[in-house]
């Protein structure tokens, strides 16, 4: 099938790699000419285990395609992916700009018919929103459908999710259009669910901020636990025991971060103000994730005071693991908090320094984790990299000048931590 992917982040280069393996002719669009001169040098925008070995094979074979040309993408291909940023506005709604920006293009080049795909995160109601700019503005007098087609892809982990997701959601209009995206999707052989197309944009965001209400759920009894004496770890697993409660997302830490739990909670937020529900579930979620890292914060000034001229080292970057992705990353609220405080911040990360380069100022880039502990005060740990679970703590402790480590996802136990001589302040214990 010829497909259009159009947008070349994290959902659209993913997506449409992932079609083009299946054998598909994809033809990936995005306006930023940068982006695809570099993907058609073989250089990734972004970091994601395995995606440039994918890239790279399909180019190769001849059914993967990049360009900026929206016209070619539009008129060559039966099925049209919009995977566009959707970011939140000042008051938390989500900008369609880039979304209707696109419609308008498919309603100026399209010559047949064509199915539509909102692979984006939107709103409900953004498929008719679609469906009414591209009536607005066609030239032709083409048939078209436009469907919602949710992704559910995790950043470090993207190619699995989209090559095994748990569920494939397809809202659809009709059931012609519903068949064609089967075949589209038949090779993966995972669960379809296939629904009217509110109920699709509704799904992402209800999933989305239901993990959100999970993580600021457990971050909530973890703060109990910092002053009754108990451990979260032990009380998560307990509860993650129960079948009805699952053990996912009940690890207490510095808050949800990174481009969608935070921006789709507030999105959905917005929604339910829109049609007049009462929010306070999602207003308290979002107040116990907002208050996570200046909580922590907190701990460390209260350790290390006077805080002036203390040299704090950080241990990670990114909002997560296996992504050089800074969106919302909690390092950055961290650092700008404890530099308001006149301390030195040393950090690492195994792959966002580039990217933090063009963020953080007046830190100290290093070229590893004994790099950082290098007299330093304290260490914290903000992203649970796997590297940095398998430190050697005799070394790093050995390199400080102080012997304060701060874990902010709990990646260590105690017992080693005390034992290599540190201090040792984490989530959810006293």
């Amino acid at each position: 099938m010829n497909v259009c992917v159009i947008g070349t982040g994290y959902v659209g280069l993913v997506t449409g790699t992932v079609f083009a393996d299946l054998g598909n002719e994809v033809i990936c669009v995005d306006n930023v000419k940068k982006k695809i001169d570099m993907l058609n040098s073989g250089v990734m925008p972004i970091y994601e285990p395995g995606l440039r070995e994918m890239v790279l094979r399909n180019v190769e074979e001849k059914r993967l395609s990049f360009t900026t040309k929206i016209s070619d993408g539009i008129r060559k291909s039966k099925v049209i992916f919009i995977a566009v940023g959707t970011p939140p506005k000042a008051n938390g709604e989500s900008d369609l700009t880039a979304v209707e920006e696109v419609a308008r293009e498919i309603a100026r080049y399209m010559d047949d018919y064509k199915i539509i795909v909102n692979k984006s995160t939107v709103p409900v109601g953004t498929g008719n929103f679609v469906r009414n700019i591209i009536e607005k503005f066609k030239r032709n007098n083409c048939d078209f459908d436009v469907v919602s087609n949710p992704e559910f892809l995790k950043e470090g982990s993207a190619i699995a999710d989209c090559l095994y997701p748990d569920r494939i959601v397809i809202g659809v209009p009709n059931h012609h259009v519903a068949m064609a995206l089967l075949e589209l999707y038949a090779p993966l052989e995972r669960p379809m669910l296939i629904t009217d197309v509110e109920s699709a944009e509704i799904i992402k965001y209800a999933s989305n901020a239901f993990l959100a209400t999970k993580i600021s759920f457990i971050n909530f009894i973890a703060n109990i636990c910092e002053k009754a004496g108990a451990d979260v770890t032990l009380v998560a697993k307990g509860m993650g025991y129960d079948s009805r409660i699952g053990s996912h997302f009940l690890q207490a830490g510095l808050g949800f971060g990174g481009s969608c739990f935070p921006k789709d909670t507030l999105s959905l937020l917005c929604t339910a103000k829109k049609f007049k529900e009462d929010a306070s579930i999602l207003e308290s979620v979002i107040k116990l994730n907002e208050n996570r890292v200046p909580r922590f914060a907190n701990r460390i000034m209260e350790k290390l005071k006077p805080m002036k001229g203390k040299v704090i080292g950080i241990l990670g970057l990114a909002f997560k693991p296996n992504t050089d992705d800074l969106r919302d990353a909690k390092s950055l609220v961290l650092i700008r908090d404890l530099l308001k405080k006149k301390a030195s911040i040393k950090v690492f990360d195994p792959v966002a320094m580039d990217n933090a380069k063009n963020i953080l100022k007046n830190v100290t880039f290093c070229k590893n984790a004994y790099d950082v502990a290098k007299g330093a005060d304290a260490l914290v740990v903000v992203t649970e990299w796997n590297e940095f679970k398998l430190l050697n703590l005799d070394k790093l402790r050995q390199n400080m000048r102080g012997s304060y480590l701060f874990d902010g996802r709990n990646i260590y136990a105690r017992e080693r931590v005390e034992r290599a001589g540190f201090k040792y302040i984490c989530i959810g214990m006293r």
